[in-house]
């Protein structure tokens, strides 16, 4: 079974001082967050990038793939805490997201951090935003058991 979302922009104006929008269509979750490219590059100041957003899709994704993967092995989180950190750069080929690097933090009863960290990386590899990126973009994950 298919899931397709929607979310909507606006721009208006140039690249440099130029302004626009984002919205969750399908789910109202949110409307008209403010976009600019000085928010991409220099001091986000309230407003969010395309990279936050994809950041904010991966960390989400990878939070729910790394559950699923924990409770394949018979394990059940109480927490895990997850960060993504999309980084944008200029390469030879111009402005490329190169990097996602996830930072999980969790407590999971019965589980030994090794066997954590094992599976963090099983969850990135089968997480579909990790998919989406792989090839084109650098992912790793770091993974901390909390006592």
């Amino acid at each position: 079974m298919a899931a397709t979302r929607r979310a909507d922009a606006t721009w208006g104006g140039d690249l440099a001082t130029g302004k626009g929008t984002v919205s969750a269509v399908s789910s109202g979750a949110f409307s008209d967050l403010a976009t600019t490219w000085a928010s991409r590059i220099e001091s986000a100041d309230g407003r969010t990038s395309p990279e936050e957003l994809l950041a904010a899709a991966h960390a989400s994704c990878f939070s729910m793939s790394f559950g699923n993967e924990l409770s394949k092995k018979g394990f059940v989180p109480e927490q895990l805490s997850v960060s993504a950190s999309v980084t944008l750069d200029m390469t030879d080929a111009g402005r490329r997201v190169v990097s996602s690097a996830l930072s999980v933090s969790g407590r999971v009863p019965g589980i030994d951090a090794a066997t954590f960290a094992e599976v963090a990386e099983v969850a990135k590899n089968a997480c579909p935003i990790s998919n989406a990126l792989k090839g084109n973009v650098a992912l790793s994950v770091e993974a901390t058991l909390e006592s």
